[in-house]
């Protein structure tokens, strides 16, 4: 249980891209009794908080974050017995493979050559540490803990790309793209909750 609780706290870590958990620390802080000009001041420092992206820099994020779900299905295919993960695993494959292919090709037609940052580096990390989580469980404990952090990290994903990608994205082309991707990721969390809640009524 406690290997499960500590893969959920990596995947919340890494995948809210640290600015994230900022914005939401900054809200909760606040005082319900504060002032109109308070809150304005709690609002303009989480803002200050979140990192300025380019484009490089956000077509290697969307690129990174995709690959990795890629990874950890192909390590739920491995290690899984499960017909319920292994199906969920191939569909993340096939899906998240198909939007790198996209995401690369639009961004060479847009000259953008993807730009490593500390978003990138913090999302490999976490990877890192979550399948040094996973690679020490079996059985039912490794299909709850893959499907468990699908769950979140999807949810964080949509989370960030919506709030914070996409505002920041400055081609049209490139945004639109990642607008058209958000119903498709609303959807394997969807599908996650799903493989969830069967898996714990097992």
């Amino acid at each position: 249980m406690r290997v499960l609780k500590s893969i959920m706290n990596v995947t919340l870590a890494s995948v809210a891209f640290i600015f994230i958990v900022s914005l939401t620390a900054c809200k909760s802080k606040q005082d319900t009794s504060a002032v109109v000009t308070d809150e304005e001041a709690a609002t303009t420092e989480a803002q200050q908080q979140t990192p300025t992206l380019n484009d490089a820099q956000i077509a290697s994020i969307v690129v990174t974050a995709n690959q990795i779900d890629v990874n950890y299905g192909k390590v739920a295919i491995e290690k899984s017995k499960n017909a319920e993960v292994t199906n969920f695993a191939n569909t993340m494959i096939k899906d998240h493979e198909t939007i790198i292919k996209s995401a690369t090709d639009l961004a060479g037609q847009l000259g953008v050559t993807p730009e490593d940052n500390p978003i990138t580096q913090s999302l490999l990390q976490g990877e890192k540490d979550v399948n040094a989580k996973l690679s020490s469980l079996t059985g039912d404990d490794f299909d709850k803990a893959y499907i468990d952090n699908e769950v979140t990290y999807h949810d964080a994903v949509i989370t960030t790309v919506k709030n914070v990608i996409i505002p920041q994205t400055q081609n049209d082309q490139l945004k639109q793209a990642l607008v058209d991707v958000m119903p498709l990721l609303e959807h394997h969390l969807m599908m996650a909750k799903e493989a969830q809640s069967k898996i714990i009524n097992k």
